[in-house]
């Protein structure tokens, strides 16, 4: 059993540890596993091989298309593609990964409204600096100047080119880590391991079930304890959520990191939303919005796409589930 969240993250790591010591799977089957630290959290990957040779090198390349693509699309190192992106406004000539991360964060912004935009940074920057501590009337008047340079429709792909707008500056953050797990997938199933779940920092894919048929149970943890609220059972699909309980700019709670790129304040009316869905990265982008458009509307957008599938906790600890979510959840 899987329990993610930030807080939990050394028990994800700690149970996945005593699982390994209980023996192996059946048949001719052995669960090997390795964790390293990365992307701003840690990455574990557990595989089902026959033979320890195998599973060593599949995960090790796992991880290097892992680095790879952090590489490409981190903030915090001035040599990334991104980087370059927000420094120049023009980034000629972008990898294949960098293309596919805007495209797909341009479309994510029009399906979710405007709920998920990766060119909120400038106001990410305000309340990293401490706008917290300003008055209503200040916030007020720096977030409208920093919304004016928030717009996916503002950015420009073409096949040699990203643009941005003057000013403008973009933040992967909300997509890039469930799009690399996604890479790392493909790229453990290419090296023959058709048994393996990637966890980074609770964004979680898995592919088959696990050698004796059963699922990969993934417990949810309750935000106002240790407690697991619901167990997902998955096989070939991805899961990921987003919660506010974690992360806050300010020291008594109130601003937390998940800021809604329609208002530039951070967003209300939900605690944690999860995504079950065929990809990572749809997982990982999808969970944020569905987490700033709130349950009503959250809910409803996942109900409308295929092959998606969501529980979502409101500020009052009411628990909304979509359609199919049944499915998967068996308590």
């Amino acid at each position: 059993m899987i329990k993610y969240g930030l807080r939990f993250l050394a028990t994800i790591i700690l149970s996945f540890m005593l699982a390994a010591t209980l023996g192996c799977s059946p048949g001719d089957y052995s669960r090997f596993e390795e964790t390293r630290e990365m992307m701003g959290t840690f990455v574990n990957i557990i595989v089902y091989a026959q033979d320890s040779g195998r599973a060593e090198k599949a995960m090790g390349s796992a991880f290097e298309k892992i680095s790879q693509i952090e590489a490409i699309a981190t903030i915090f190192d001035d040599e990334s593609e991104a980087s370059a992106l927000n420094a120049n406004a023009n980034l000629s000539n972008p990898s294949e990964h960098m293309s596919v991360l805007i495209t797909e964060a341009k479309n994510y912004n029009q399906i979710s409204g405007g709920a998920f935009d990766i060119t909120v940074q400038p106001v990410l920057e305000l309340w990293q600096a401490g706008l917290w501590k300003e008055t209503e009337e200040v916030q007020q008047e720096m977030i409208g100047q920093a919304m004016e340079l928030v717009g996916s429709d503002k950015i420009t792909v073409s096949q040699d080119s990203i643009e941005l707008e003057e000013g403008m500056r973009i933040t992967l953050g909300g997509i890039a880590k469930g799009y690399a797990v996604d890479r790392a997938m493909e790229v453990l199933k290419q090296e023959g391991i058709n048994f393996a779940l990637i966890n980074a920092g609770g964004d979680i894919m898995t592919t088959g079930p696990k050698p004796d048929g059963s699922y990969w149970a993934i417990a949810l943890e309750d935000p106002d304890g240790d407690d697991s609220i619901a167990v997902i059972n998955v096989a070939n699909k991805a899961v990921a959520t987003s919660g506010n309980y974690e992360r806050y700019f300010d020291p008594d709670r109130e601003a937390h990191h998940i800021i809604d790129p329609r208002t530039g304040y951070s967003s209300e009316g939900s605690i944690s939303a999860t995504i079950i869905s065929n990809s990572c990265m749809d997982a990982d982008a999808l969970a944020t919005s569905i987490f700033v458009l709130g349950p009503e509307r959250g809910i409803d957008l996942v109900n409308r796409l295929d092959g998606v599938e969501a529980l979502l906790i409101d500020e009052d600890r009411n628990i909304h589930r979509s359609n199919g979510l049944s499915k998967y959840i068996k308590n």
